[in-house]
């Protein structure tokens, strides 16, 4: 199941607080990593990439040689920003400055989810480490019966999509780490 982290107020301000961090964080999160998903399947589709079904460049960095690299030694290699602008060769083609835009953009996204995932790693094993302490405290915060079973539920809901999100950071890493492959 993926989709947007939602997550429900349980009354006790601390919990609400680390419960949107942790939504805010994970939603930006998945947005980049769909960005970067999304860019890896427009190159794939752009050069035929057919048998690729997973977010592998292998073909398509074969596919470019093959259109771009005729007759040409090939290599991959990353240049700072800075100094990108002080070569002087020629300008390259714009298909060409195009697909290495989209593959500086796809290497970007895969560096920024798996950077991110040890944060958002680090919350939610704390948030599930902290669980009973969680449920004493909206125990303590309903003002009745009605209110506390409420929030209890709540909380259960909150627990749930804290495990979907730790299943899907962890996905998510490994998925740009084959990217970075």
């Amino acid at each position: 199941q993926n989709g947007r982290l939602l997550m429900r107020r349980v009354n006790v301000p601390e919990l609400d607080e680390r419960f949107a961090d942790l939504a805010q964080t994970f939603n930006d999160h998945q947005e980049g990593y769909e960005t970067m998903v999304e860019r890896i399947r427009n190159l794939q589709k752009g050069y035929d990439c057919t048998r690729c079904d997973h977010m592998s460049l292998a073909e398509c960095v074969g596919k470019i040689m093959q259109e771009w690299i005729k007759g040409y030694d090939f290599s991959l290699s990353v240049v700072p920003v800075s100094l990108e602008s002080e070569t002087e060769e020629e300008p390259l083609p714009p298909g060409l400055q195009h697909t290495q835009n989209e593959v500086r953009y796809i290497s970007d996204g895969a560096k920024a989810t798996i950077s991110k995932s040890t944060t958002l790693q680090e919350l939610t094993s704390w948030l599930l480490r902290s669980q009973s302490t969680m449920i004493e405290q909206v125990h303590e915060a309903a003002e009745n019966y009605q209110e506390q079973g409420r929030l209890k539920e709540n909380l259960k809901e909150n627990m749930i999509e804290v495990r979907r999100a730790q299943r899907l950071i962890q996905e998510y890493k490994q998925r740009a780490g084959e990217v970075l492959t």
